[in-house]
């Protein structure tokens, strides 16, 4: 199998490997172990390599998949508990997008339509995450243009989904979190970040202390109440702003305190459904261009076959999505690709419509579907359960799609710090020869943590790899998926030995970075 033509190849490079990285050791062919079911003769160096990376005590108790392959045969060099089923997180997006890519296509696109019947407008929308207040604003422009200056009500058509706004086994302790979006067919992204069916509210200090903090919300809407709650203390006194919506409600609680010439506080906020949010954005922008609305806006009703076209916007074409969708990890994009899929293979906006799309698709490819469950698009759900063999079986199998180029340059790059470029990784694997070399798909929740991809060998071979790690008490362990990463781009020189940690001890360990969690949804700061 073969990249894409224009999909990157890393050529080998002479690095020096940092004290920090404790990759000093060589090891040489045969020490211990025996290679795997598969591995060539010459790979047992690989083998204690790996070995010993996975040896940390922080998994100790844990569970561990782990696979390695030639990209290029499909040959396995390295496999560790490759069939047991574990949680992937944010690498369930990879079979979503390879079954987006497939079975909607590169250039498939989402519209958003205005239509009239009779005295109403109607406002139908289709999927696309990437409606901002601005293009609503576009298509009231064209509806005043139109001649259109007066309707009885405004009704907002989210019917192409069904109404089921939250995914399988989704925690209720994440609703308000932007990470943790509702669902429909009609929503409005706050910004080029495109996390739809979100608002984003930032609160000010006041001058003096006493002062309620200043708050703004982005877009400008009345579909969100603040209730402002904050104070603002001396300065040097302990910032413990919290900014958050009850369950159920647009009402977003801003509370706690705020110090004098303190740094704003910023946060991506859900909102309570998002069809709701459309309507109200862009009967605002209806009103602004001089279009009366009449009545009440009306949700969730299916345009009529009478109704004639007014004004239309056109979503960008899916292979422009995956950047902002994977490099990000942007599980609301994942999850209307997911009921997108649905729609166009079996006529149902559904998550198990959906689901059984990518499902299809991942076996027509080669992959085992008996060995694996995906309960949503995103990885956001515990549900989930996929063996690291799965993802490179995958990994492998669509290098030969005629649209694996753009798939592949959506994944993030280890060390790049473009945000749309290095993602996710953009602060991983720097100063080893994993760096700008490495394209791989992460992810985390509490106690899983996944990092799924490609990387070059030293000697100019491709590799497919997967781990995943579930089950460990650390606050982190990605810098154990690091360790296989880079001990693989470090892989292959002319002995056939591999660069590798010694076992991990408390001497030795690298500092742990915090929780596990998505980098990208640590808004505002990021990776």
């Amino acid at each position: 199998m073969s990249r894409s033509p224009g999909s990157p190849k890393s050529a080998a490079r002479t690095w020096t490997w940092p004290a920090a990285a404790a990759m000093a050791a060589l090891l040489a062919v045969g020490l211990g172990g025996g290679a795997p079911a598969g591995a060539e003769p010459g790979d047992d160096g690989l083998k204690q390599a790996l070995d010993n990376v996975l040896a940390d005590e922080r998994l100790e108790g844990a569970l561990a998949s782990v696979v390695v392959a030639d990209a290029a045969s499909g040959e396995t060099l390295y496999e560790h508990s490759a069939a047991t089923r574990l949680m992937p997180a944010s690498n369930t997006k990879l079979p979503t997008s390879a079954a987006a890519m497939e079975l909607l296509g590169p250039g498939y696109t989402w519209s958003t339509d205005v239509l009239a019947a009779g005295d109403d407008l109607y406002l139908r929308g289709t999927g696309d995450p990437t409606m901002l207040a601005a293009d609503y604003d576009a298509l009231a422009a064209k509806v005043a243009a139109a001649g259109v200056d007066e309707v009885d009500r405004l009704v907002a058509d989210d019917t192409r989904f069904d109404d089921v706004r939250l995914g399988n086994g989704w925690s209720a302790d994440y609703e308000s979190d932007y990470y943790a979006m509702q669902i429909s067919a009609l929503t409005v992204a706050p910004d080029t970040d495109y996390d739809a069916g979100t608002v984003v509210v930032e609160a000010y200090p006041g001058k003096r202390p006493g002062d309620r903090p200043r708050v703004e919300v982005t877009p400008p809407t009345g579909y969100v109440e603040i209730e402002n709650h904050g104070r603002t203390v001396a300065k040097g006194e302990a910032d413990t702003l919290r900014i958050a919506r009850e369950h159920g409600t647009n009402t977003i609680v801003v509370s706690g305190n705020i110090p004098v010439k303190a740094n704003a506080t910023k946060e991506w906020i859900t909102v309570w459904e998002p069809t709701g949010y459309a309507a109200a954005v862009f009967r605002d922008a209806l009103e602004r261009h001089g279009v009366e609305v009449e009545g009440r806006s009306l949700l969730g009703r299916a345009t009529p076959d009478r109704a004639r076209p007014v004004a239309s916007h056109s979503s960008m074409p899916l292979k422009d999505l995956l950047i902002p969708f994977m490099k990000l990890s942007n599980n609301g994009h994942a999850e209307i690709l997911t009921k997108t899929i649905g729609v166009e293979t079996a006529d149902a906006g559904t998550w198990p419509a959906g689901l059984r799309g990518i499902s299809s698709y991942l076996e027509s490819v080669g992959v085992d579907t008996s060995t694996l469950r995906q309960v949503d698009g995103s990885g956001l759900s515990r549900g989930n359960n996929i063996p690291g063999r799965a993802f490179v079986q995958l990994l492998t199998a669509v290098q030969d799609e005629p649209w694996f180029g753009a798939w592949y340059e959506s994944l993030p790059v280890a060390c790049d710090p473009e945000r749309f470029v290095g993602g996710t990784l953009r602060s991983r694997m720097c100063d080893t020869p994993a760096e700008g070399n490495a394209r791989a798909k992460t992810g985390s929740l509490t106690g899983a943590s996944a990092l799924s991809g490609y990387v070059t060998a030293a000697d100019g071979r491709e590799l497919v790899f997967s781990v995943v790690l579930n089950n460990y008490l650390a606050g982190s362990v990605k810098d154990i998926e690091d360790d296989v990463v880079t001990t693989l781009a470090g892989y292959g020189t002319e002995s056939q030995t591999a660069k590798t940690a010694e076992p991990r001890s408390p001497k030795n360990r690298n500092a742990e970075r915090g929780a596990d969690v998505e980098c990208a949804w640590l808004k505002p700061r990021g990776c």
